[in-house]
């Protein structure tokens, strides 16, 4: 396969831009087409050489190119301003497809969707008050939380801002939720956090993650069972205050354990109501005996 049917290949992959996201657009096409070829990039960094232009009846015209040099310069053009319009959207077409230059195509680009000054800062502030707020739910694993900052943190950068490596770190441990406090704590207080990449931090703490997730995990049985545990006795203690009740009575039958799970709820409720009943009674009759 010749270098050309390798471009058009290659070309059918071309990344394209979504709206909002210019700059992470521009770095994907940038390392795109250098991988293509990485004279096209610098004719679209550079622009193209001037081309030869004369004048006919008073009106200057572009004269076409003649040597081998010029063609393949030409060919070069064509490619780079082929290549960036395979990354636009079809409604956004006919807008730029006039702009025959490709250096001057990727700054009518970058004007329409990478804003000006005023936007780039309101999506910069925005971007920071994301980074201040960053935590993680005890639900996220530790590979989800690392994603989401780490996607932040680029994302700031591509709009110049710079965070210091000691931040980032000191960002992502405080964001972890707290079953991992006896970690965060060791780690906070090392020598290389100012200048461990974060990457590494993340690996380190990755080690301890079945720990601490398990931890959590058994934390929640235990409590569960024990939730189960008192929720039984209270039952078994209620069948045996009616079992008592019904003993108490002279003419009642005997009921066992057994017994109590045939009874009917509506039935339940008034024999709870006659124990009541029977319990005030008797400490009506102790009152009086004793005044």
């Amino acid at each position: 396969m010749d270098q050309d049917s390798a471009h058009m290949v290659a070309a059918s992959k071309v990344p394209m831009l979504k709206p909002g996201e210019f700059e992470l657009w521009r770095m994907r096409i940038e390392q795109y087409i250098q991988m293509i070829d990485y004279a096209l990039w610098e004719v679209i960094e550079n622009g193209n050489t001037a081309p030869k232009t004369t004048v006919v009846e008073g009106v200057e015209k572009v004269m076409p190119p003649t040597t081998a040099e010029e063609k393949a310069q030409k060919r070069l053009e064509v490619k780079a301003r082929s290549t960036l319009m395979m990354g636009i959207p079809n409604e956004h077409q006919l807008k730029f497809n006039s702009i025959k230059d490709a250096k001057l195509l990727m700054e009518a680009v970058e004007k329409r969707f990478g804003g000006n000054a005023a936007t780039k800062k309101t999506q910069r502030n925005l971007l920071k008050q994301q980074y201040e707020n960053f935590t993680a739910p005890s639900s996220e694993m530790l590979d989800q939380t690392f994603d989401r900052l780490q996607k932040l943190v680029s994302q700031l950068e591509l709009l110049g801002e710079t965070i210091s490596q000691e931040d980032v770190n000191q960002k992502l441990l405080r964001s972890l939720s707290p079953e991992w406090n006896t970690h965060v704590v060791v780690w906070r207080n090392k020598t290389d956090l100012d200048t461990m990449s974060m990457d590494d931090l993340y690996n380190n703490l990755k080690v301890y993650e079945p720990e601490v997730k398990g931890m959590s995990s058994s934390t929640s049985t235990a409590s569960t069972q024990a939730n189960d545990t008192y929720s039984t006795n209270i039952d078994n203690l209620s069948n045996a205050v009616i079992c008592a009740f019904f003993a108490s009575q002279l003419n009642s039958p005997q009921l066992v354990h057994e017994d109590l799970q045939q009874i009917h709820p509506d039935d339940m409720e008034e024999i709870d109501l006659r124990w009541q009943m029977a319990m005030l009674t008797m400490r009506a009759r102790w009152f009086l005996k004793n005044t």
